[in-house]
């Protein structure tokens, strides 16, 4: 494959990891809701747990073990249930945040309860127990590098993805913790934290009763 051709195929593999990156799913409804609840600090904190999780994903892909991974069923049904039940128990949270009439000013109390190193691992937990992260990885590869692929174009692949999820994820933290979001947050406090709770649900039970 020449320069021009490699050039291309890179490109659509970073196009389409940036649809995946913005498009809703767990880690983007973690990241607006710790955002607009907890502050700004959490949020980039959490979002950078989940680039790591990304980061993760996309050296096994890059070496070639992530299509090692898919083919293994249990541990690809450990994952399932793992990330299945901790999206629920985010949406248990949130169902609980919803339930308090007392709320609208207890932002600053909550976060500094956790570290900020918990919401990096909650961030990273979320998108390194999500097998859909995988076959995203498996299919980016494919389209992204060809075959006979060096060692130089692989770091630039992953390198490229990494800044791309790193501004990504970064604005999103820094756009849901802008003062008027999170105005507007404060004012329906109850209801986003009940809609929150019944999309972290959906995404569990989705995740849960999913066949690979």
């Amino acid at each position: 494959m020449d320069t021009p051709q490699l050039l291309g195929s890179l490109a659509l593999a970073w196009a389409a990891y940036f649809i995946a990156v913005v498009s809703p799913g767990p880690a983007t409804l973690a990241i607006a809701g710790t955002a607009m609840g907890q502050g700004r600090r959490q949020a980039v904190a959490l979002a950078n747990g989940v680039l790591t999780g990304s980061f993760f994903w996309a050296v096994l892909a890059g070496a070639g073990m992530a299509a090692v991974v898919t083919k293994l069923a249990y541990g690809l049904m450990a994952l399932k249930i793992i990330g299945g039940c901790y999206l629920l128990y985010l949406a248990y949270k949130s169902f609980r945040a919803a339930m308090r009439a007392d709320a609208a000013d207890m932002a600053p109390k909550i976060a500094g309860r956790l570290s900020l190193a918990a919401f990096y691992r909650r961030g990273l937990y979320i998108h390194l127990t999500n097998p859909k992260a995988i076959f995203a990885w498996v299919s980016l590869v494919s389209i992204g590098l060809p075959k006979d692929a060096d060692h130089g174009t692989i770091i630039l692949f992953i390198a490229g993805a990494n800044i791309i999820g790193f501004l990504t994820f970064n604005a999103l933290a820094l756009m849901f913790s802008s003062d008027v979001v999170v105005r507007g947050y404060r004012k329906g406090r109850r209801a986003i934290e009940g809609t929150m709770a019944a999309l972290f649900t959906l995404a569990g039970l989705k995740l849960l009763t999913t066949r690979f």
